[in-house]
């Protein structure tokens, strides 16, 4: 079945609205951040990347729905985001200049060989957070009509209310017409803090009733939704294990027509073997399996969501969108922060089957 069964509008002012946290990353490159002088700082966000990659790469016109400080930390984010070509709706928080409200960090190294990549947070007075329900005026978000609105989980865990404003948002895409997508993105760190996973099963579940694509690993399926299936961290997780709670998923979630994940095995911090499936409207797809040599892991899985809504909205064959975000993930790790570097004609190339040979 075509993926362009999906009922995409013809029309709209806006291809994709995300709603998510901004956040920036403090990032130490090979150098463990307890032995850092320096990092660079890349601006980021679970969900904000998918409308930044769109935008950047593959040149359609997306917003972002979210909390902003007006400080400089806030300028900086500000900045990015516009340069990206991402059109901000923003709740406006006032910085006290002590102790916020602030714009989350997130600090990392990106490890090297046989050492793993460290991520931690300070999320502490969020403003993201205390995002909720009647913040926005969704009227004049989808003014002029959006094909897509999209959220994930990482917003989801940050509150009480974050969940609740995703619901809402869903709601009124829904009601002027626009596709659903939720990226299930587990994190144990943030659901923890109030509430663990039980929590974070009865939050998702309830979002995901609102949901056309749905994208997450077996560890989101599990521990996200209560799917049950193998070993969270079993190396040898076949694609028909994964089919296989896909199929528990829809049945519990008809609304859901669409299921994607990327499959990655890490062998090193350098090297991974890197794979993608996709369940559309019944049928099951898989795409090649590449050897990556990564230079920071951080953001493939946006850039796999990222490519793999694009072939959805431009009505590509399910082969091709599964392509295109098996291609852009693949992409992504190649370049230094969370958001692409890419071009469309380079993802479409890889996609094909093209190599690392010198472009002349």
């Amino acid at each position: 079945m075509a993926a362009n069964t999906l009922p995409i509008k013809a029309d709209a002012a806006l291809d994709l609205v995300s709603l998510g946290a901004l956040v920036h990353r403090l990032d130490t490159g090979v150098v463990p951040f307890r032995k850092a002088t320096k990092a660079h700082i890349h601006v980021s966000g679970g969900e904000f990347n998918t409308a930044a990659n769109l935008a950047d790469c593959f040149k359609l016109n997306t917003g972002v729905v979210s909390a902003m400080v007006d400080y400089p930390v806030g300028d900086l984010i500000a900045e990015r985001v516009r340069a990206m070509g991402v059109k901000p709706f923003y709740k406006q928080f006032e910085h006290n200049g002590v102790n916020g409200p602030n714009m989350a960090t997130v600090f990392s190294d990106r490890g090297q060989g046989v050492r793993a990549p460290v991520v931690f947070y300070n999320r502490s007075n969020e403003a993201a957070a205390q995002l909720k329900p009647g913040d926005f005026d969704w009227e004049a978000v989808f003014k002029g009509g959006a094909k897509w609105f999209h959220s994930g989980g990482i917003f989801a865990a940050l509150s009480e209310t974050t969940g609740e404003l995703i619901i809402e948002g869903m709601k009124a895409a829904k009601a002027q017409g626009a596709i659903t997508s939720f990226d299930l993105n587990y994190r144990a760190k943030l659901w923890n803090i109030w509430g663990g996973q039980a929590k974070a099963t009865e939050v998702i579940r309830r979002i995901v009733e609102h949901v056309d694509v749905l994208v997450g690993n077996e560890e989101d399926l599990q521990k996200g939704l209560g799917i049950a299936g193998p070993e969270a961290e079993n190396k040898d997780l076949k694609s028909e294990q994964f089919f296989g709670m896909i199929k528990e998923v829809v049945k519990m979630y008809p609304n859901v027509k669409i299921v994607a994940t990327t499959l990655r095995e890490a062998h090193s911090t350098n090297r991974h073997s890197w794979s993608a499936l996709a369940w559309i409207n019944g049928k099951e797809y898989i795409a090649p399996s590449a050897e990556l040599d990564v230079l920071d892991r951080v953001g493939g899985g946006d850039g796999f969501a990222t490519g793999f809504f694009f072939g959805l909205i431009k009505g590509e064959s399910p082969e091709t969108c599964l392509r295109l975000g098996w291609a852009h993930g693949a992409l992504l790790t190649t370049f230094p922060g969370d958001t692409t570097m890419s071009s469309e004609a380079q993802v479409r190339a890889f996609a094909a089957g093209g190599s690392a040979r010198i472009q002349r």
